[in-house]
């Protein structure tokens, strides 16, 4: 029984795909050594792995990196919190979500970069702006799923707790947050990988430090190999962040179908 289980768990898929990233790599070496791709613009993946560690052990890419991680741990919270509670009632309470939706459906089309210009002029070219920008970007992703987790939850459930005369307290602690958990938390993996890319983005245009500044700066002084080094980085930082969503997804909702561990 114990071997049967220990099979029934293995997973070849983390394997294939580290196999077909292994395969990409080494033709790319091959193919740059080779002279058959420009080593200006495709520099062989050992001499980015190398700049990668240098650029470690400068310590530049921990400052840069740390500008980054600030903007979007105070950009997340600020945004996906307000989204979450929005959500969460909007779901539960058709007049809410009468008069806020269509509020919601007009404004979330918008491209969050595009009223950036906006943002700077309301809070200035500091950091608030590029934290206001960030939590709008993670503001929606995380409203739209909670509602929707909660308005999947099958009626019977509130019938029972108005008939048993649960205070709303208890229909929204034991109800509506175990029953609308696995969406909220698939909510936050979209509301946190829109949320990098906006950080990245105004990084870009309006700052002094961030992984979106040594981006840019690295392909203005053609530093190939430190714009990979940063895109690497940033790959990292959300399949990082990814995991550890996915993780307390496993632990908090275990009965949720999108489980690595359940998808046949």
């Amino acid at each position: 029984m114990k071997q049967e289980t220990k099979r029934s768990r293995f997973r070849p898929e983390p394997w294939i795909s580290a196999l077909i990233v292994f395969v990409f790599l080494a033709i790319w070496e091959w193919l740059s050594r080779s002279g058959y791709i420009s080593v200006l613009f495709f520099p062989p993946p050992t001499k980015i792995l190398r700049s990668f560690f240098e650029l470690l052990v400068e310590g530049k890419l921990l400052v840069h990196l740390k500008a980054t991680l600030y903007r979007l741990t105070f950009g997340f919270v600020l945004g996906g919190l307000p989204g979450l509670v929005l959500g969460l009632i909007m779901g539960w309470s058709p007049r809410t979500r009468g008069i806020v939706d269509p509020i919601i459906a007009a404004i979330h089309p918008i491209p969050k970069i595009a009223i950036f210009p906006l943002i700077l002029v309301v809070f200035g070219i500091g950091e608030a702006s590029k934290i206001v920008a960030i939590a709008v970007a993670a503001f929606f992703p995380m409203l739209i799923n909670s509602m929707a987790g909660v308005r999947q939850i099958n009626p019977v459930y509130f019938e029972v707790t108005r008939n048993y005369g649960a205070s709303l307290w208890k229909t929204f602690t034991r109800v509506i947050i175990p029953g609308s958990l696995p969406m909220v938390l698939t909510g936050a993996r979209l509301a946190f990988n829109i949320a990098l890319v906006i950080a990245i983005a105004v990084e870009l245009l309006a700052a002094k430090e961030g992984l979106g500044v040594m981006i840019w700066f690295s392909w203005q002084t053609l530093r190939i190999e430190e714009l990979y080094a940063s895109l690497i980085t940033t790959a990292l930082l959300g399949i990082s962040a990814n995991f550890a969503i996915q993780r307390i997804s496993m632990r908090l909702a275990p009965w949720y179908d999108d489980q690595p561990e359940k998808r046949s």
